[in-house]
Order: C-alpha cells, then sequence, then structure tokens
C-alpha cells in the first residue's frame, strides 16, 4: 500500500493546511475523513487525517478530553479543524486537549473546502503509485536482464540487494559456492547456512522470516521442477513495501529458472560423457578420446581411478549428491579430494546395473590440500558417516555400496572395471571398498612385448590360450593352428615375458592387462 506522510499534504496545500502551535512529527496517512460525529472511530481505521468543522469540540473541557482521547486511542494520525462554518477561531480548551494528548491538530482556512484536502490526497497516492509502478518496473526489467548474464545467478543476487539497499545471498542446494552481494557481508554465511538447515525449507514452495545479526532476514526455498535447488536470503537495508516482496518473489522465479536450465543442460552433457565414459569402460580409448575432442569435455589423463556404485536408484543421483554420498562413506582424511574428483567428473555411465564413473588422477600438487597432504589411499570405513543437512533423505550413503579403484592406465582401464564391480557388489551397505593393485604393475609391459612380436599375433595366441584356460586342442581349433605351431607360439611368448602362462597370477594379470587392448594382425614371416 502507498504511504503518504502528513507534511507531504501539508506541502501540497500550502496555506490550505495549515499546522496550529509547532508543526507535528512525521506522520503516515492512510486516508482523509470528514466527520461532525461526536465517536467517529466505528467509522475509521486508524491513520487518518479526520475533519471537522468543529461540531464535536462545541462542549466543555472534559467533553472535548474525551472526544480527543477516543481519536488518539484509536489510532488517528491528525485532527483538521474546518474555519468559517460556525467556529472563527481555534477553541483554547481543543489546543490544550490535543497537545496533552500528542494529537497533531491542524487548520483548514476559512474557503478552503474539505472536498480540496481529500482531493489533493488521493492525488498524492496516485502519483506516488505511478512513480512506485515506474521505478519496479525499471527493477523488474534489470532483475529479468541479470538472469541473461553468463554468471546468472551471481548477476541476480546482486541487483536485487542494489534494488533493496541491503544485502542478497543464493545458496545452492547442491553444496556449490554461494552467490552474495555485497561481498563485504560474508560474516552472514556461516549463520544463514545454519538458519537454512535448522528451518528445512528444502523441497517446499516455502519462506521463512528471521534475525540474523541485527537484520530482519527474509528467505525462500528456490524450487525448480520438484527438485530444491537452493535458498534465496535477503536482509533489507530499509522496511519492506508490497513492491519489494513482488521483487523478491521476481528474483525466485527467475533463479528456479535459471536453475532449470542448468540441469537440462547438466543433463545433455551428462548423455555426452555417458557415451564417451561407456567407450573408455569397453576398451575403446583411441574412440573414446576422439568423442571427448568432438564434445568438449576436458582431455584424459593418462592415469584414472574406476568408482563403481551400487543402490536402489542410484542413476537418479546428481553427480554432486553422489559426490557427498561417497565422501561421506570414506575416512576423513579422503573425503575432501574424493568428493571433488567426482564432482569434476564428467564421465559416467551405467550397466550391468551399477553405475560407474572415471575419476582423473590429478598429480600431487593439484591434489594437495589446503594442509598440505595430498588425499591419497581412499580406504573405505565400515559405516557410512552422518550426512549434511543439505542432503536428501534419499541419497543417504546407507542405502548405497561403492568401490573404488586405485591408480591405473588408461589401457587397463577395461580390464579393472570386473574386478571394482565384483567389489563393489561385494560391499556392504554404507561401505566404499578400495581395489588396490588390482595388476601386477608388470602386466602392461607383458602386453607390450607380445604385441610387438614381428612374425606372428602372439597377443592373440596367449588370449585365446587363456580364454580356453590352457586347453592346447580346443585353443589351437579355435586359432587353426597344429597343436605343435601353438605349443611352439606358447613357449615364444612365455620366454619374451619371463614367466609361466599356467600360473594363475600371471595368467589373470595378464587376461585383465589385454582386455583393453585390440590385437594387431600381422603376416607370419
Amino acid at each position: 500500500m502507498v504511504t503518504i506522510s502528513l507534511a507531504q499534504l501539508q506541502e501540497r496545500l500550502g496555506r490550505d493546511l495549515q499546522p496550529h502551535g509547532e508543526r507535528p512529527a512525521r506522520r503516515d496517512l492512510t486516508g482523509v475523513h470528514i466527520s461532525e460525529l461526536d465517536d467517529p472511530t466505528p467509522y475509521l481505521g486508524g491513520g487518518e487525517l479526520l475533519l471537522t468543522t468543529g461540531i464535536p469540540v462545541a462542549g466543555t473541557d472534559e467533553h472535548v478530553r474525551r472526544y480527543v482521547g477516543r481519536l488518539v486511542d484509536h489510532g488517528v494520525a491528525a485532527l483538521g479543524l474546518g474555519l468559517g462554518a460556525g467556529t472563527d477561531h481555534v477553541p483554547p480548551h481543543l489546543a490544550d486537549a490535543c497537545r496533552e494528548a500528542g494529537l497533531a491538530l491542524l487548520i483548514v482556512p476559512d474557503g478552503t473546502p474539505f472536498l480540496q484536502v481529500s482531493r489533493s490526497y488521493w492525488d498524492l497516492v496516485s502519483r506516488t503509485e505511478q512513480a512506485d509502478f515506474a521505478a519496479n518496473l525499471g527493477l523488474q526489467t534489470s532483475l529479468a536482464r541479470a538472469a541473461t548474464r553468463p554468471a546468472a545467478a551471481a548477476s541476480v543476487v546482486k541487483a536485487l540487494a542494489e534494488a533493496l539497499g541491503g544485502w542478497a545471498a543464493y545458496l545452492p542446494a547442491d553444496g556449490s559456492p554461494e552467490s552474495l552481494w555485497p561481498p563485504t557481508e560474508s560474516r552472514v554465511l556461516p549463520k544463514l547456512r545454519e538458519e537454512t538447515a535448522r528451518l528445512n525449507l528444502a523441497g517446499t514452495h516455502a519462506a521463512a522470516t528471521f534475525p540474523l545479526l541485527g537484520t530482519d532476514v527474509v528467505e525462500y526455498s528456490i524450487v525448480a521442477g520438484r527438485r530444491t535447488a537452493g535458498f534465496l536470503a535477503v536482509g533489507a537495508g530499509r522496511s519492506l513495501r508490497p513492491s519489494d516482496r513482488q521483487l523478491m518473489l521476481t528474483g525466485c522465479m527467475l533463479l528456479s529458472i535459471t536453475a532449470q536450465q542448468d540441469w537440462e543442460l547438466r543433463r545433455a552433457n551428462a548423455i555426452l560423457g555417458g557415451t564417451t565414459a561407456t567407450m573408455l569402460l569397453h576398451g575403446y580409448i583411441d574412440a573414446a578420446r576422439l568423442a571427448a575432442a568432438e564434445l568438449g569435455l576436458p582431455p584424459f589423463t593418462e592415469r584414472v581411478r574406476v568408482l563403481a556404485v551400487t543402490g536402489d536408484q542410484v542413476d537418479l543421483l546428481s553427480t554432486e549428491e553422489l559426490a557427498d554420498v561417497i565422501a561421506a562413506m570414506a575416512t576423513r582424511e579422503d573425503a575432501a579430494e574424493l568428493r571433488r574428483s567426482i564432482r569434476r567428473s564428467s564421465l559416467r555411465c551405467t550397466f550391468d546395473g551399477l553405475s560407474y564413473l572415471v575419476l582423473a588422477e590429478q598429480n600431487d600438487e593439484s591434489n594437495a590440500e589446503p594442509d598440505g597432504s595430498t588425499g591419497q589411499g581412499w580406504s573405505g570405513r565400515g559405516s557410512a558417516a552422518v550426512p549434511g543437512p543439505g542432503l536428501p533423505p534419499t541419497a543417504r550413503p546407507a542405502r548405497f555400496a561403492a568401490a573404488v579403484s586405485g591408480p591405473v592406465p588408461l589401457g587397463q582401464v577395461s580390464g579393472s572395471v570386473l574386478e571394482v564391480g565384483r567389489a563393489c557388489r561385494r560391499a556392504s551397505p554404507g561401505q566404499l571398498v578400495p581395489v588396490e593393485n588390482m595388476l601386477d604393475p608388470r602386466a602392461e609391459a607383458w602386453v607390450d612385448a607380445l604385441k610387438g612380436y614381428p612374425r606372428a599375433d602372439l597377443l592373440e595366441t596367449v588370449r585365446c590360450y587363456l580364454r580356453h584356460r590352457g586347453q592346447w586342442e580346443t585353443t589351437a581349433r579355435d586359432l587353426q593352428l597344429h597343436r605343435n605351431s601353438l605349443r611352439h607360439r606358447i613357449e615364444i611368448a612365455s620366454r619374451l615375458i619371463d614367466e609361466d602362462l599356467d600360473d594363475p597370477d600371471v595368467a589373470a594379470n595378464l587376461w585383465l592387462a589385454m582386455r583393453g587392448v585390440t590385437a594387431q594382425p600381422v603376416q607370419p614371416v
């Protein structure tokens, strides 16, 4: 509602509305009302300028005091006495009663109709409403333009804070960095996080108000679709008007649209990243590199970790939620780096009922934590830690199990998938199982030696021999070789790698290492 002050009305009317005695203190008016009733309060709502020709104040001193007292008790802002219609001057007992009760007394001179006072008031209201509408329209436009900028959430927060003369903050529900304007108000963020968690507005189209460091704060939940995207909090630098609240609702709507667009973009990127991850996990490394380059994904690191996760509706978790779930299962030393690695990964896919992520293995310097530790090891814990308040109930760690490999070369990724998947299925709910040293470090060199032999395809020969578990007849028939030729090739292969292919450990490591390598046909010499 538009507010017009008594001072504004006096300035507008000039000599047609003059204070009697001292100029009254600043008071806001809700309207102008004319009444000659002895008790007009049943027809008043409070805050009015009451105009009278003096009929109600023609009695005794006591009668006038009771009349003034009723007006004050009902919240009347001021009393205007019209001269010339039976009253030629201000009665002294009326002036005294108004002064003692704190009621502003004004004079409408002879010849000035009450209609002029009333019309002036409503004219001011109309002009103010138009000005507020124009200003609000300009602010709404500024907010809409802010939402089109690259950092849309931060731009909306800044525009809203500047429009309200205070501060504004957006807290994403996924735990990503907050947007705050002005930055000098960063002291509010810790308390704001606590209040947001305590109020538990997630999943609702709700708003709340609460005091924070001496400021009244209004907070809204930002819901996009059926999910909570974040929370908008505003600490205005002044009393809020209805137009201010409308402005905040516009900010909420724009943040909701921005969040929905961001999720749709992430969903599209997830599909593209999933295709690349599937090729990588199946051993098509060159094809995966080409796809990543075409899709604008970051280049692969030479060594990666493979993470497998199982659990009810694990595919519905966002990457950020999954990062929090897995970090809650890890040891305290490993949780921070593991969470960052998962959030950085764009390579996620699902097959055989498990959700797989390929995590880049950074160098020691980029892995370093603020305290100087590197966060290596990734040992699991038997029971899940209690998640933070922002983690939705559907993403509680106890509902999921996971396994993560140690660093492996890209060529051995496909070979590690089977072992990581098995470990994941064996893990108890709420447990993260580390899978270290899956392959003998010599296995990659063994494969290179077999692949580089020029006189025969030893790689495919050994692959077939191991697939048939050392059965000479079956292997020779599959390769269309004479059994003696097969024996000769296996002897050469054993000498090249200086190991017995019938040794179960050698056979297992060599088999896994060869799964990511495509055979290169050669012509016997």
